[in-house]
């Protein structure tokens, strides 16, 4: 299948390939046995968190500045980015000799700057977000005469990221269906140009945070704004690109927006279940199986994890959480007489069912509370909800009403 006047052809993907070769990691397309019985579908994963800078934006960035002249490679490259775009530049441009500027919002996480910085780039810090730096690009570009390296909207970066696309399906030619998150548009096209032209009956569903429904709602010729919080912030995009959105209409069957529950928990399961590291985006298409799986039950899934950049914090929270919402981790609060002996006394009836208490907090001082009673909060490791369950009545039984605090939505 293909459609005229589109902005990349699968020649250009076939280009593409010739020059990434032996510069970028050639990371493996896997069989996730795990995922593929929880979400009854034979679900492949192509594992882009494995590339040097831990995302696919390698690929796109040094097809990119392979296609500069001698003259731009002296002048120098220039890119807004506060993530993954910025660490594949600054890398390629370093190991090509070219002096790379990269420009991030001023709110960047000091470990990204650094990072970047490590990798060879010039970093400047400016404005409060990408939007803001864009003025600031425009300068350099006019005065100093840099190439803008833009993340998605360009023939070069899209044809760099359609190799994933011919890589999937040589490794497994059978697909019927590719998962693709969308930002700003440069994986999903260049991937659908690739399968498409080789296997024209493919299903390419893509997937944006249900925050950042840009390309839907470019598609659909609506035009609002987004904002909100989004642990997917590599696909947080307002404004997706003119010529991506061309592609995507043209050979992109579905985009399914995810909420934020369910991406959260997509981060978790793959890194539990798969023993996989992924990014809130390079997550999105698991998330999107676990949020359609009538979609693709009983189909063979290929499913782009696109990056692994994720903040130590963060992923601590999402796990924490996880063991929240499947009952392995739990609040309760308990009401006692406050005399000596009494959390000698719940300790064993906790221990006595197989549970582990982490913390313990006394409420004394609180005057809604009989002077001679007081409430504790236990932190308490357990199997899941029905062992929850078996130590909160074991409590109540034993003369120490229980009640769960802890509730994740998921």
């Amino acid at each position: 299948m293909s459609a005229p006047g589109l902005p990349l052809t699968i020649d250009a993907v076939r280009e593409a390939v010739a020059t990434l070769a032996g510069a970028i990691v050639d990371t493996p397309t896997i069989s996730a046995t795990a995922l593929s019985g929880r979400l009854g579908c034979e679900v492949y994963l192509k594992l882009e968190n494995l590339q040097f800078t831990g995302s696919f934006k390698d690929r796109g960035a040094l097809v990119k500045l392979t296609t500069l002249d001698e003259a731009a490679r002296r002048r120098g490259v220039i890119a807004m980015s506060a993530g993954n775009h910025a660490q594949g530049v600054a890398h390629h441009a370093s190991r090509l000799g070219i002096p790379a500027t990269i420009v991030m919002p001023s709110n960047t996480p000091f470990t990204k700057v650094v990072r970047t910085e490590e990798l060879g780039a010039t970093v400047v810090q400016q404005g409060e977000n990408l939007d803001d730096c864009r003025d600031f690009v425009d300068e350099q570009v006019a005065t100093r005469g840099l190439t803008l390296i833009h993340p998605y909207d360009d023939p070069a970066i899209m044809a760099g990221q359609g190799t994933i696309g011919l890589e999937m399906l040589a490794a497994v030619p059978q697909l019927d269906d590719l998962i693709v998150p969308i930002g700003g548009g440069g994986l999903i096209s260049g991937i659908a140009v690739a399968a498409k032209a080789l296997r024209p009956e493919i299903r390419i569903t893509g997937v944006e945070a249900a925050l950042y429904p840009s390309m839907s709602d470019a598609i659909a010729g609506v035009d609002r704004s987004y904002g909100g919080a989004t642990i997917a912030e590599g696909i947080a995009v307002k404004r997706p690109g003119m010529l991506t959105r061309k592609v995507v209409a043209a050979l992109v069957d579905e985009i399914l927006l995810i909420e934020e529950a369910v991406l959260e928990r997509a981060v978790q399961t793959l890194l539990t279940e798969q023993k996989l590291l992924a990014e809130g985006a390079g997550a999105a298409g698991i998330a999107a199986l676990m949020a359609a799986p009538d979609r693709f039950a009983g189909r063979r899934v290929g499913v782009v994890i696109c990056g692994g950049n994720i903040d130590a914090r963060l992923l601590s929270s999402v796990l924490l959480r996880g063991l929240i919402r499947e009952g392995r981790l739990v609040r309760l609060r308990v009401e006692i007489v406050d005399a000596p002996g009494t959390l000698a006394k719940i300790s064993g009836l906790v221990g006595g069912r197989g549970a582990n208490i982490v913390e313990v907090h006394h409420r004394r001082l609180f005057y809604e509370l009989p002077v001679k009673r007081a409430e504790i909060d236990l932190i308490v490791e357990t199997r899941d909800r029905r062992h929850v369950e078996a130590v909160t009545e074991a409590l109540t039984a034993g003369g120490f009403p229980a009640r769960i605090l802890s509730e994740v939505d998921g």
